[in-house]
């Protein structure tokens, strides 16, 4: 599991962009994180490996303690998996390589520069047969469509043998029947490796087809936990009457 503990992050202009968040996210559980722009989604995402470090509070992840330490945050990001909204991959290289790239976390910084041992390569080939991509492994991922591109990401978070994924709005770029190819495959692969998952979206609707849990947030604060069976109307509307813009001190 991972904690965190009445976590708050503050920007140096004062702009308050998380306020008081105490959560728990477990393995085999595919949570969402929805709101509108600016409500503190991609801040509270980042937090759970370090990206945004927050400036009160823990974040503690079960079996190794609390992420303020360099060795305890190396362990657990080499077993997090990370899914970005812009894919983030290598244009010029082929997908098997964007996605041998998740394997790295495993070798040291020299051995990175030679060509990673033939078991990385079978894993990385199993993670693009995953997401129906085994036949585009050769194929630069420039030439690749934008919902094949974050199929790469996807395989390459994998690659890992992550316990937990984290996507920041990973179809947000992506047309709605490719939105839920996506995140089936995805969902599909986390129910099946028993993975914790953490998805930030801003599309109601996806949030309620695959969320096993929902946490509604705005203005850095949460509106609502629970699953989407037990959300009503009012909440969900509730979260974009509030003002996204961020608080100030």
């Amino acid at each position: 599991m991972i904690f965190l503990d009445n976590i708050g992050v503050t920007y140096q202009d004062g702009t308050i962009a998380l306020e008081n968040i105490s959560l728990q996210f477990f393995p085999g559980e595919f949570t969402v994180l929805l709101g509108s722009s600016g409500a503190g989604k991609s801040t509270l995402l980042r937090c759970l490996n370090f990206l945004t470090i927050p400036t009160k509070g823990q974040v503690r992840v079960e079996g190794i303690g609390t992420l303020d330490n360099p060795t305890t945050l190396k362990k657990h990001r080499q077993k997090t998996g990370m899914i970005f909204q812009q894919h983030q991959l290598i244009p010029r290289q082929t997908a098997l390589k964007n996605v041998l790239i998740g394997r790295l976390a495993y070798h040291s910084t020299l051995r990175s520069f030679f060509p990673l041992p033939k078991i990385d390569q079978i894993i990385a080939l199993d993670c693009l047969e995953r997401v129906g991509l085994l036949n585009k492994a050769l194929t630069p991922v420039k030439q690749l469509s934008g919902g094949q591109q974050q199929r790469v990401g996807i395989a390459r978070a994998l690659a890992q043998q992550p316990r937990f994924l984290l996507a920041d709005e990973p179809v947000a770029s992506l047309d709605p029947g490719t939105s839920h190819k996506i995140l089936a495959n995805l969902k599909k692969i986390c129910q099946e490796d028993g993975l914790g998952a953490v998805i930030s979206l801003h599309q109601i609707d996806l949030a309620l087809d695959y969320g096993d849990r929902i946490i509604g947030l705005a203005n850095g604060t949460i509106l609502f936990d629970s699953h989407p069976s037990n959300i009503h109307t009012e909440q969900l509307a509730g979260l974009y009457q509030h003002s996204p813009s961020m608080k100030t001190v």
